[in-house]
């Protein structure tokens, strides 16, 4: 029967999320594209995005291809296939939302050119934010059923693990159905990681060439159609702000929920907790029903705001109220579904499994997540929004110069990694002491419950950027250009409250997942035991601290390497093209384009095959207690760089922005000090767009190929074999 349940919610909950996806992809595409100079500007970011992802998933197609034939040949062919499975879905959710913001971004730019209305022109972008967040959603779900269901029941996976059968492969490595997840997880972070690298090299190399010439040496606005970067700028904000973000949320998301499912199936192989079948069959159904339930509230959350016939002028409260309704809705959901699955299980039973507040335990985590997300938004939003003192200081500061500038932005992001590792560490402590392991697993889960409506969000934000870039280069009035810029700032600052939600999340699942490894090495007779000061786990913790340094290190790199090279390419077409400057001629666009998608295709190789090989050689070499000290150094040292990245980046764009506004008294586009903030936000620029983001990947990409590998490195490691030859 719980089969059933369990199929019918998912469906329908996968269902109606694409169903309603479709809807509003339609909606958009039948809005007029205003005039011909906005088509001809539309087409070609739609044409330089889709010509970009089409040769990025080319690459990926082939290294996803390698990896599937070595899962299917080390581990399982059911592995092998559910990867695919993930990498699939996560590719589609990346490919449709960056298609819809490229239709989107033009229909938002023509409303505020027709209506000059801004709660107008926020439901436009929203919209098409929607596409994304609800295929990140409707993807996610719909993956993990066929997984579910093919591997699971169909094939009995899940039906071995709830009667403690262990299946062996062809050299002697457990095969269970943990494993197969753990596939389909694995092929949804290549996925994000790829596009999350590719895309922050594109459009920060694009963004950076296009700023550090055009406004600051040459003194032109931002966009100005005269700028030969500008449409490349563009179209990075679609492969890498969508695209990449749907990716990376998509693969948060499916990590969350992984987590939970899998820690419940490894712990109850152990032989150390006494519950029943039934248990334990809950405990692993739970999270997907709740996932469900959840994706069901963020389609209500969604249609709260697009159904409404007249929007307040305010665009943030707006937002904030849609996704605090999908929050709320995902609780009281998940209320029901927990009563349904843990109140008729034994007192007894549900004190063994470590569920302290009886059959409501797993929601009251879940909350943990909910309300721990919605703490570090509100961080996030307290340091990168004007309307705070964090960012104000960084604007005042630019009457002092670059220097001061710089400096201010990265005192303000150090800053903000307290609180937010505060109020996870409480969040996790409150969790293990609801339901244990499972527990954080399932805040992990609560944190993420509601992605499609963050994910929304999000998108709305690359959008409205892209909007007021088209507004600049069609050369309309200001009122217009303030709409976009409004809703820009708008999206900025949503922007960091949803890095906010990934990395907090990030950190709860990588935790579980860690402790889901452990169990991959340790017999079912034994004690989960890992000590931290046991010379070969405190030097795996120690370089794993230094591991999110250098993974960043290369993505600065990369970005660098690719910004030089835009950099030299816009100087020569001013200095080379007569009447440019005049506005006489258009610039070559298609070269910086060009430059721009090179240079992210090289780079992009290194980084996310670095994140893969290293803890797949550490094993190897080094064996799994090794290992064990890279994940958890790895996760906490990329936790704090990730917001302090993410949180300084953040607040340098907007202080720019603060100040365009009118914000500074004395301060405007033309001044000194605009050049010193717009120096700030080139800096910050590769910080959130680019390091930010990828680092709750490389933490969760990372944990899942040890999960994957853990029984490997336990039976085929380089200092085992020393060590017995010494013997």
């Amino acid at each position: 029967m719980s089969l059933v349940i369990l199929t019918i919610v998912m469906a329908f909950g996968t269902a109606l999320a694409l169903g309603y996806a479709a809807i509003n992809f339609y909606a958009v595409k039948r809005m007029d594209e205003g005039t011909e100079r906005m088509q001809e500007i539309a087409l070609a970011i739609r044409i330089g995005a889709s010509t970009f992802i089409n040769y990025e998933y080319r690459i990926v197609a082939i290294i996803a291809s390698i990896i599937a034939v070595v899962l299917g040949v080390m581990i399982t062919w059911q592995m092998a296939v559910a990867f695919v499975i993930g990498a699939v879905m996560s590719a589609l959710a990346g490919y449709i939302g960056m298609k819809i913001a490229t239709y989107s971004n033009v229909r938002v730019t023509n409303k505020a050119r027709e209506t000059r209305s801004l709660s107008e022109t926020l439901k436009v972008a929203y919209r098409g934010g929607t596409v994304m967040g609800l295929s990140v959603g409707g993807f996610a779900l719909l993956g993990i059923l066929i997984v579910y269901l093919v591997f699971g029941h169909a094939l009995g996976q899940m039906n071995d693990i709830i009667e403690g059968i262990e299946h062996i492969n062809w050299w002697g490595l457990p095969t269970t159905f943990t494993i197969t997840l753990s596939g389909y997880a694995l092929g949804c972070s290549i996925i994000a990681m790829f596009n999350r690298v590719g895309g922050g090299i594109y459009t920060k190399a694009a963004d950076m060439g296009a700023d550090l010439v055009g406004k600051t040496e040459v003194d032109i606005p931002e966009d100005d159609p005269r700028n030969p970067a500008t449409i490349a700028d563009n179209v990075g904000d679609n492969v890498g702000d969508v695209a990449g973000l749907g990716s990376d949320l998509l693969e948060s998301y499916v990590g969350a929920i992984m987590s939970a499912v899998i820690l419940a199936c490894e712990v109850f192989r152990s032989h150390h907790i006494d519950v029943s079948k039934n248990m334990v069959a809950a405990m692993i159904n739970f999270p997907l029903i709740f996932a469900a339930g959840g994706l069901v509230a963020c389609v209500l959350g969604i249609m709260s705001l697009l159904m409404k016939k007249k929007l307040s002028e305010n665009p943030h409260h707006e937002l904030n109220l849609s996704t605090w309704i999908s929050a709320g809705l995902t609780l009281v959901f998940g209320t029901a579904i927990a009563w349904v699955f843990f109140s008729n299980i034994p007192a007894v039973e549900l004190k063994n499994a470590q569920f302290a507040a009886g059959w409501i335990s797993p929601l009251l985590a879940a909350s943990m997540g909910v309300i721990a997300g919605i703490v570090v938004g509100m961080f996030a939003e307290y340091y990168t929004s004007y309307s705070y003192k964090p960012t104000i200081t960084i604007a005042e500061s630019t009457r002092e110069g670059v220097a001061l500038t710089v400096t201010e932005g990265l005192a303000v992001g150090m800053k903000s990694t307290m609180y937010p590792c505060v109020t996870l560490g409480l969040a996790i402590l409150g969790a293990y002491q609801l339901a244990g392991m499972y527990g954080v697993a399932m805040a992990a889960t609560g944190m993420l419950s509601f992605v499609t409506a963050t994910v929304s969000v999000d998108t709305y934000g690359p959008i409205a950027d892209n909007a007021g870039g088209i507004a600049e280069m069609s050369f309309l009035d200001d009122e217009v250009r303030q709409i976009t810029d409004t809703l820009d700032a708008v999206g900025n600052t949503t922007a960091a409250i949803g890095k906010g939600f990934a990395i907090g999340s990030a950190a709860l699942a990588a935790l579980s997942m860690i402790s889901s490894y452990l169990f991959t090495f340790t017999p079912p007779t034994e004690m989960i035991i890992l000590d931290a000061i046991q010379p070969l786990t405190l030097v795996g913790l120690v370089i794993g601290g230094a591991l999110p340094f250098m993974f960043s290190g290369m993505l600065i790199d990369s970005v660098t390497k690719t910004a030089r090279l835009m950099v030299v390419e816009v100087r020569r077409q001013f200095r080379e093209i007569k009447g440019l400057l005049e506005g006489e001629v258009l610039p070559d666009y298609e070269t910086c384009i060009a430059i721009s998608s090179k240079g992210a295709l090289k780079e992009m190789r290194g980084s996310a095959l670095f994140a893969v090989l290293f803890p797949v050689i550490s094993g190897f070499v080094f064996g799994p207690l090794f290992v064990a000290g890279l994940l958890i150094g790895s996760t906490l040292s990329a936790i704090m760089l990730a917001l302090f990245t993410g949180n300084a980046g953040g607040a340098w764009d907007n202080a720019k922005k603060f100040i365009e506004v009118g914000g500074v008294e004395g301060l405007s586009r033309e001044s000194e000090e605009h050049k010193h903030a717009i120096v700030g936000d080139t800096v910050g620029d590769p910080l959130k767009d680019t390091v930010g983001p990828s680092l709750d990947i490389l933490i969760k990409i990372m944990s899942v190929v040890s999960l994957v590998m853990g029984a490997v490195f336990a039976r085929f490691n380089l200092l085992d074999l020393i060590k017995s030859l010494l013997a």
